[in-house]
Order: C-alpha cells, then structure tokens, then sequence
C-alpha cells in the first residue's frame, strides 16, 4: 500500500476536504475513506505500487435547480454541483499515453500525438478523453501522459449528468498534473462542452460542464459570450427540505436525436428571425407570427420556443424567491416549470409506452399536495425527476416511490460548495 496514501488518509488535510466534499461527521469520514482506499489500491493492482506523484481529483455531478433547455439558446439556468462524483487516482507519466481505468468499464488508452476528432469515436467515452487532451494543447495547455483509476458515485442515466462530471475531471487532471492547476472554471467548462461538441458528437448546452467545474449553488446567464456566474446561499435541509432525484429507470442511450432536436426546433424559430438563439428575439415577435412560425417549423417548435422564454423568465424570479427565502413561491415556480416542459417542451417522454418520467411526476405530485415541488430533471425523455420533499415525509416518500420504481431509485442530495479539485497526497 502507498505510504503516500497510509500518510494522507490520517491528516487533517483528507479529513477537511472531505468534510467540505461530502459533508461533516465521523461515518461520512469513513466511508470516504474506504472509497479512496479502494481507488488506490485498484491503481496499484493495475499499475504497480509507487510512491511517485499519486493524486487525487474529483469532480461533481449536478443537479439543474430551474431552466429546462435554456442553456443552450443562451438562457438563464439555476443549477447546483451535489455530493456526488467522479474521482480519480492519477499519476503524470512520460511515455505520452493516457490510459483511464474505469470501474466497470475496460481500460481506455489514447496516445497524445493521436489527438484529432474522429466520427468511429462519437458518443464514447474515448472520444471525451481525446477531446479533452487535443482542445487543450489546441489552447496552448501542457499536455502529456498520465494513467488513473478513476470511480464513480454519478450513476450514468441517473440525470446528474455523469459524462459533464467526466469531461470535467479529465481536463482537471491534465490540467493539475501539467499546468499547476490553474485554469479557471469557467474556461474549464467551455473546454469541456466542445469536447462533447465536436469529439463526442453531441450538440449539448453549457449548463451540466459549468455547475460541475464552477460548483455550489449558482446561476447562470449564458447571454454573454463568458457566461455571468453568480452564487446563491441557501440550505433547503435548514428549511425543512430535502432535494431528491428519482431514477425511473428509463434509458438514455438512444434519446442524442431527441435532445438536439430540441435545440435545432428552437434555433430554427430564431433564424426566422435572422438570429442565431431566442435569447436574440423578443417574445412579442414570436407571439405576433405563430401562424407564420407554425408555417414554416411547425407546432412543436413554437410550443418549445414558447417554453424557453416562459422557464427563462421563471429563473430570475426562482432566484429572488431563494434570496428572499419565499421557499413556498419558488416551489410554485418548480412546479410551473414542470408543467411547462412536459406541456410545451414535451420532453417527459420520447415515445409512448415509455412514460415512467410521467408517472413518477404525478405520483410525487399526489403525495406532495402542494407541500414542495416536483419537475422533469436535466434532459428528460428518460431517467430522472426532482422532487423538494418535507424531512419529516422523506421516508414515507422513499417507500411509496421505489414501491413504484425499485429500491434505491430515490437519492437525496447535498449541494456541494466545490467544483473539481485536486487533492494531492503529499499536501
């Protein structure tokens, strides 16, 4: 075992981090603990025991707070970075190749002087590493070889946006191991969503990629060319809240057409405008020619243009209800948001016969009554929905929810005040 690690383990610095990560308390300590443990001692297995340089990054998944595809029309969104995350075990090498083992998954290797796009890549997990690597040096970055064992709590499909967290942690890890860790957030989230831009084939908004690398509670205004961050402080478990995401189970593998169809169907009703995104064209305009729009894009692109404008409006004023601690206001508005994606958006579901997001809405929605919230969560058609539930209802809410969709398909969540980091093990 790594004296690196036996050292690290024990001190103050592992014991505040991961107090600041994943919460305060001595049974949160040791289960961290084991985890770490556990990564290092893949990482040794795979290969070798060394004392040389070990370090540890983590990034975290999110959870999208208010903005159901605003994003990338260049909205408003309120998103949070959460407890859960992907961590690695990484060391810098010198034989310019990266090789990423994955719990669960066969080891990954990519050579850093193979660094171009790829269409036999697109939508794997090889084309998020190459990207990340060859966007990099395309910057003017360090870049070189590494190799990590790499873990994961942000179950993919689970709708907290596992592949951003990844994209994220790649970059932090070249970055740390051959930059110093230097690169600021936000331009680490940009990095990250052309990675899955351009290498992974996937036209995705901005929002997963800057909650996780920026982290906290925050929102987010994707008007300017450098999105405007700001944070907001509040605590839904000190207001007698807790903020859960239910997994229903569905499978995102296919849903990549169904989600840039989204994006395409709104920029079309802007280039009837001779803009780029709805963000550029007033709602009056749009509202003044729907039998023109409706002409030429058809009905379900107007409904989602309308939605864009009416969830990007509800984020300013979810964020003055937070700031003025009106919680029951800002679950009005939660709720209004659902009601509008699954009206207007119409990403509850992508095809009938698939609508397990539908009924965990209206079974959370009958339990609550009005006590909280409940919304389609991320990028919907499949997977995940968010629900705010009363503490003192959480475990009545648990057993009547996974009585519907199994056990253990209920998570609650902590925000967590940190984006990616680097936790190296001699500090």
């Amino acid at each position: 075992m790594s004296k690196q690690w036996s050292a690290y383990q024990n001190s103050e610095a592992f014991a505040r981090r991961v107090a600041s990560l994943y919460g305060a308390g001595e049974e949160v300590l040791a289960r961290q603990r084991a985890r770490y443990e556990t990564l290092v001692r893949r990482f040794e297995a795979r290969f070798g025991e060394t004392d040389e340089g070990l370090c540890f990054f983590s990034a975290p998944g999110r959870t999208e707070i208010g903005g159901n595809h605003t994003d990338h029309n260049a909205g408003c969104v309120l998103a949070a970075a959460v407890d859960l995350d992907t961590v690695a075990c990484a060391q810098r090498t010198q034989d310019g190749v990266i090789v990423v083992d994955s719990e669960g998954f066969a080891p990954i290797t990519v050579a850093v002087d193979e660094l171009e796009p790829s269409p036999e890549d697109y939508g794997s997990t090889r084309a998020l590493i190459r990207g990340t690597a060859g966007l990099m040096r395309r910057m003017g970055c360090e870049i070189g070889g590494f190799r990590a064992t790499v873990t994961s709590s942000v179950l993919r499909g689970s709708g907290l946006s596992s592949s951003a967290a990844f994209e994220v942690l790649i970059a932090a890890i070249l970055d740390g191991l051959y930059n110093g860790f230097t690169m600021d957030a936000k331009r680490r989230a940009r990095l990250a969503q052309q990675v899955e831009n351009e290498y992974f084939g996937k036209p995705c908004g901005l929002m997963d990629q800057m909650a996780s690398s920026v982290g906290g509670l925050v929102t987010i205004d994707f008007a300017e060319s450098e999105a405007k961050v700001e944070a907001i402080s509040y605590d839904f478990a000190a207001r007698g809240y807790a903020l859960c995401v239910v997994n229903t189970g569905g499978d995102h593998g296919d849903l990549t057409d169904d989600y840039a169809a989204i994006r395409k169907e709104m920029e079309a009703i802007a280039a009837q405008f001779g803009k780029r995104v709805l963000r550029e064209v007033p709602l009056s305009q749009v509202e003044a020619q729907a039998g023109r729009l409706r002409a030429a894009v058809g009905d379900r692109a107007l409904l989602r243009a309308l939605h864009f404008y009416d969830d990007n409006a509800r984020v300013a004023a979810q964020v003055r209800a937070l700031r003025e601690d009106r919680l029951q206001d800002f679950f009005a508005l939660v709720a209004a948001s659902g009601d509008s994606s699954w009206k207007l958006l119409q990403n509850v579901y992508a095809r009938p016969g698939e609508e397990q997001m539908a009924a965990a809405i209206e079974l959370s929605r009958r339990f609550l009554a009005g006590d909280g919230a409940q919304r389609v969560h991320g990028g919907g058609f499949a997977g995940t929905v968010q629900a705010y539930v009363p503490l003192a209802r959480l475990d009545a809410y648990t057993r009547m929810i996974e009585s519907a969709f199994g056990a253990g398909c209920c998570t609650p969540l902590s925000i967590r005040p940190e984006g990616a980091v680097m936790m190296p093990l001699n500090a």
